[in-house]
């Protein structure tokens, strides 16, 4: 099934601040089973996050279209890219704790695992330590969650919940 997608710029500046803007939107629209909402990364004069909406139907897609400009926000038909890193998505509200790789794929709509620097994918029964905090990209039109090693030969996902900021130190 192709999903109805329309995207959301609201001139957000920042990852954190576009993933509340995602869950706001998610609110406030009832969105329902099957939906994706993503962030993009907007280069160019004016660099910022924009934020997508993939909907399992046309009528969805009107309602919260029309529910989206009605709060005053631009809003455009398509994603601005085919690389949206996965904010909701089906399953993610599952993902806590640590899981084996089938129970994180089995569970959520991700396709696959790929480790930072490994050149083989991890094994279904590889224990990865969400911290409840999955944030998955589309590659390739496959849903890919790429991890890192952690201790006791676990993965992470390479997105950590709470970054330092740039320059915290100084």
């Amino acid at each position: 099934m192709t999903p109805y997608v329309l995207t959301v710029d609201a001139g957000i500046r920042d990852l954190r601040a576009a993933d509340h803007l995602l869950h706001a939107l998610a609110a406030e629209l009832a969105l329902p089973e099957g939906a994706f909402g993503c962030t993009h990364l907007v280069r160019g004069d004016r660099p910022r996050v924009a934020v997508s909406l993939a909907l399992p139907s046309s009528p969805l897609l009107r309602t919260a279209l029309e529910g989206l400009t009605a709060r005053g926000h631009e809003v455009s038909d398509g994603a601005p890219d085919a690389i949206g890193r996965a904010v909701i998505y089906p399953g993610v509200e599952s993902l806590t704790g640590t899981l084996t790789i089938a129970e994180l794929l089995g569970r959520s709509a991700i396709d696959r695992v790929t480790v930072l620097g490994g050149a083989a994918q991890p094994g279904p029964g590889t224990t990865i330590v969400t911290r409840s905090h999955v944030r998955p990209q589309w590659q390739d039109g496959a849903l890919v969650l790429t991890a890192m090693p952690a201790a006791h030969g676990s993965l992470v996902p390479f997105e950590v919940p709470d970054p330092t900021p740039c320059c915290a130190d100084h």
